[in-house]
C-alpha cells in the first residue's frame, strides 16, 4: 500500500475534512464499518454511532487541527499510517500556540471500510505537557528519565 491507494487516500481525505461543525454520521460511513472499533490511549469506542458523538464531542472544542500524513505500511487488508497532527485548543496557551503530536495510525479493513481503527500517540505530548502544572511535573520527569 502507498499514500496513493484508494482506501488510504479516503482515510486521508476524511481527516482533511473533519473539524470542528463538521463531524456526521453519513461522512464517517463513508469510510468506516457500522461496527468500527476505535481505540487510542484514552478511549476505546464500539460501532459507528459511538464513535460519531465521540469525534463531535473532540472536535468541538478544537479551534482548528490540521493531519499531515508521512508514510504507510501495509497490505490490501492492513496499514500503519504514521502522522502528524497540529491543533489548537482555546483553553490552552489561549488558543494561539500550535501543538503537534506524533502518532500511527493501525488501520484494518472488512472490504471497502476500515474496520478497527487504533492511534498510537504519547497522550502526554497530546494534552497533559500543555497545562500548567502537570506539564511542568511530566517534562521533567521525561527530562529525568531520557
Amino acid at each position: 500500500m502507498t499514500l496513493n491507494d484508494p482506501k488510504i487516500q479516503a482515510f486521508i481525505q476524511l481527516y482533511k475534512d473533519l473539524g470542528p461543525g463538521s463531524v456526521s454520521r453519513q461522512r464517517l460511513s463513508e469510510v468506516y464499518s457500522q461496527d468500527i472499533i476505535f481505540s487510542d490511549p484514552v478511549h476505546c469506542i464500539s460501532g459507528l454511532e459511538s464513535l460519531t458523538r465521540y469525534f463531535s464531542g473532540l472536535y468541538e472544542n478544537i479551534t482548528d487541527i490540521h493531519f499531515e500524513f508521512h508514510n504507510v505500511l501495509g497490505n490490501g487488508s492492513e496499514a500503519s499510517l504514521h502522522w502528524t497532527m497540529t491543533y489548537r485548543h482555546p483553553k490552552l496557551y489561549g488558543g494561539r500556540q500550535d501543538i503537534a503530536v506524533e502518532g500511527v495510525s493501525l488501520l484494518s479493513w472488512d472490504g471497502d471500510r476500515i474496520a478497527n481503527h487504533q492511534d498510537i500517540f504519547d497522550a502526554g505530548s497530546l494534552l497533559y505537557e500543555h497545562l500548567p502544572v502537570i506539564g511542568w511535573v511530566i517534562r521533567k520527569l521525561k527530562e529525568r528519565m531520557a
